[in-house]
């Protein structure tokens, strides 16, 4: 149906073919979300076709993705509002506890895998305080969005908001170090690790300094950025960070252009500047590790495994000054996840995936989660098939597929950014850290 829709948008209105690439792209990357949810919880597989657990950032993702389907003419803005309606009465409703079994949730934060029927933890799976964040991020998306006077609209915001301020953010942060913590488990407490440096956890740390009820205090900022590693990696000077998703994540909530913190500021860019720099030298490495012609990015993603120390199964794959991690699986999703950076070379990257591999690649729900040009064959893999001597995953992961819908939505028409701009509970937390100049002090 949806195919159909849009074939007949593409008759009516003629369009180039980069642009009629990336309305299928979009329409694919949605349907992931749209179509794998459980149709009772909501919840979103951590990985498709294997079901057997949901992951909360997925559900993030998804309920990002619902509003772009919306606006794209996919679904209805009613039957987005229903969807996000359902799962986010699950969220609220499902057990609370610390006990080890039976529950969804427990000081506001959640397992980062689920059992996708019922909500439960999965087997021995932590508390996630980043995987509850990327949640977070969607949920007052949703609040944001949907901001109309039906019943079920007004229900949304109550709800989004309810669930954001249940979240214990203090509780997860460190008393002597000041950063946010890895998560917990019933079984041990507190995990020893924590987020320091430059990464993904942007975004857990802004919402977890913006909560009204249960803040994590303002100086998480600075002890998380004493950490960067500031340096020079093919021709780009940059603050360093390996996987591409730890540019893209934050990104595709928070507008990071011409807003700058106090270390921001001392270099003169601003994180999104940053982010291009780190796209586009991965770009280069990519050349110069002679991968095929445009095919670049490396990022967490699955991989051939194999049996052997060459290859790996699930890895965070990367490259910059902090470290090398490359196994040659490509994941279109570091391409798709920093379309706003660098849009013609990543539309051109994934374009030429299209194109050299077909359908090997890109598939029903788009671009699948990884490939291999030169996994021996003769290797046995993990997981995936060998296609024409070529190595490709046989999955889809929710947390790659997000990155590429939302981030494609925002360099098309500022979409996720432009509703986040006006949510108060972010614009508190980037004052209070240190931001300040383009749209946050015009608002």
């Amino acid at each position: 149906m949806f195919q159909i829709i849009l074939l007949l948008f593409l008759i009516i209105c003629p369009v180039s073919a980069d642009e009629a690439f990336e309305a299928d792209l979009s329409e694919r990357t949605f349907r992931f979300f749209w179509e794998t949810a459980d149709p009772n919880t909501g919840l979103i597989p951590d990985h498709y076709p294997d079901t057997k657990f949901a992951s909360v950032a997925a559900v993030g993702f998804g309920l990002t993705a619902y509003p772009i389907g919306i606006d794209r003419g996919y679904i209805t803005r009613e039957q987005g509002a229903t969807r996000t309606l359902k799962t986010l009465r699950f969220l609220w409703n499902a057990p609370s506890g610390d006990s080890p079994t039976g529950m969804t949730s427990y000081k506001g934060f959640f397992y980062h895998f689920l059992v996708p029927e019922t909500g439960e933890r999965f087997k021995t799976t932590e508390l996630s305080t980043i995987d509850t964040a990327l949640l977070m991020a969607g949920v007052l998306f949703s609040k944001e969005y949907y901001d109309g006077e039906t019943s079920a609209e007004k229900e949304i915001r109550e709800l989004a908001d309810i669930l954001y301020r249940r979240v214990d953010w203090a509780w997860a942060q460190d008393e002597k170090t000041r950063l946010m913590g890895h998560g917990w488990r019933p079984e041990k407490g507190m995990i020893p690790y924590q987020y320091h440096g430059y990464c993904e956890a942007m975004i857990l740390n802004l919402l977890a300094v913006g909560s009204p009820t249960h803040p994590a205090t303002p100086d998480v900022w600075e002890a998380f950025c004493k950490e960067y590693k500031w340096g020079s990696f093919m021709g780009y000077e940059q603050v360093n960070f390996s996987p591409l998703f730890g540019h893209q994540y934050s990104h595709l909530w928070v507008d990071f252009r011409d807003i700058q913190d106090p270390y921001m500021k001392e270099r003169g860019i601003d994180y999104f500047e940053n982010s291009r720099r780190a796209t586009l030298s991965q770009k280069a490495y990519g050349k110069a590790r002679e991968f095929p012609k445009n095919i670049w990015g490396l990022t967490a993603c699955a991989g051939p495994g194999g049996g052997t120390r060459a290859f790996k199964s699930y890895w965070a794959r990367g490259a910059s000054l902090d470290h090398i991690r490359d196994d040659s699986t490509i994941s279109p999703t570091a391409a798709g996840g920093s379309i706003p950076f660098a849009p013609a070379e990543c539309l051109e990257s994934l374009q030429e995936m299209k194109k050299r591999y077909g359908a090997s690649v890109y598939r029903e729900y788009g671009f699948i989660d990884s490939f291999n040009p030169y996994f021996p064959s003769q290797l046995q893999p993990g997981s995936g098939d060998f296609i024409d001597e070529v190595w490709f995953h046989n999955r889809y992961l929710g947390i790659d597929q997000g990155p590429i819908l939302g981030m494609l939505a925002n360099y098309q028409d500022d979409f996720v950014w432009k509703y986040m701009r006006r949510e108060p509970y972010l614009k508190d937390a980037l004052k209070k850290v240190g931001f300040s100049g383009g749209w946050l002090g015009q608002n």
